[in-house]
């Protein structure tokens, strides 16, 4: 019986590494998602950024033609002034040229405004620009890290899937069945050590009586409250099933 047990206990712990390996297969490209969302994020805030710069530009180019407007409205405004022969034309014509000076003056200070505003927009963009960068050769590298982890991890999954097979076949087909059916209804659990009389999985206490019956290892014998089968986990036998892990792929697969 305890080399029955031994068997079940090997294609338990083989199980247990195949959830593990593709729950690692599964939850690898998260990473990836992560930060591709991320990049995404930098690219629409350049974007946004770079528009918000195009648009101050363009209003800096559009108060630039009002200061040249300007320019030439001085230059018409000082032709009618030499012409004006009523002091009261001469009064309102030098009213209209101080308020055309006055007004370029606040479309000045408007255009120099711009131009800090361009200037920090312009500053913004180049950080932008770096740090899109940096996140692009980021995703890139995490990718590749990615992608040979999950090559890594399925040729771990396939050594476990082929020591499965070979221990499903050396299994009586009664046991594997009882197995099989406990695996499938308890979490992927179907055997359970017992140590100190307690079942490590459900962490409840054995009967002493069974306990003892357990310890001899004679018969098949099953938790009463979880009611996987169990086995006593001091015993040599066990021990060195668990330990003899030889054809186990490299620990780097296991983390």
């Amino acid at each position: 019986m305890k080399e029955k047990i031994s068997l079940l206990i090997q294609l338990q712990e083989c199980d247990t590494s195949i959830q593990k390996i593709s729950k690692k297969i599964e939850d690898a490209p998260h990473r990836i998602q992560g930060l591709q969302e991320e990049l995404e994020a930098a690219e629409m805030k350049s974007q946004e950024d770079r528009d918000k710069l195009e648009a101050l530009k363009k209003e800096s180019r559009t108060f630039d033609q009002e200061i040249d407007d300007f320019d030439i409205k001085f230059e018409k405004s000082n032709t009618k002034l030499s012409n004006i022969k009523s002091n009261k034309e001469y009064t309102a014509a030098l009213k209209e040229v101080e308020d055309l000076k006055n007004e370029k003056v606040r479309t000045e200070d408007k255009v120099i405004s711009l131009m800090e505003a361009i200037e920090e927009g312009q500053r913004g963009c180049l950080e932008n620009d770096t740090r899109q960068k940096q996140l692009q050769e980021t995703f890139e590298e995490t990718q590749k890290k990615v992608e040979r982890k999950i090559d890594d991890l399925n040729g771990a999954l396939e050594v476990f899937k082929k020591k499965r097979d070979n221990l499903k076949a050396s299994i009586e087909k009664d046991l594997l069945d009882k197995y099989l059916f406990l695996w499938e209804r308890r979490q992927g659990v179907a055997i359970s050590p017992v140590t100190g009389g307690v079942c490590q999985t459900c962490h409840m206490g054995i009967p002493p009586q069974k306990f003892n019956e357990l310890r001899k290892g004679d018969v098949l014998m099953s938790c009463s409250h979880c009611k996987r089968i169990i086995y006593w986990a001091d015993d040599a036998h066990y021990q060195a099933t668990t330990e003899d892990q030889g054809d186990r792929p490299p620990s780097s697969h296991q983390e």
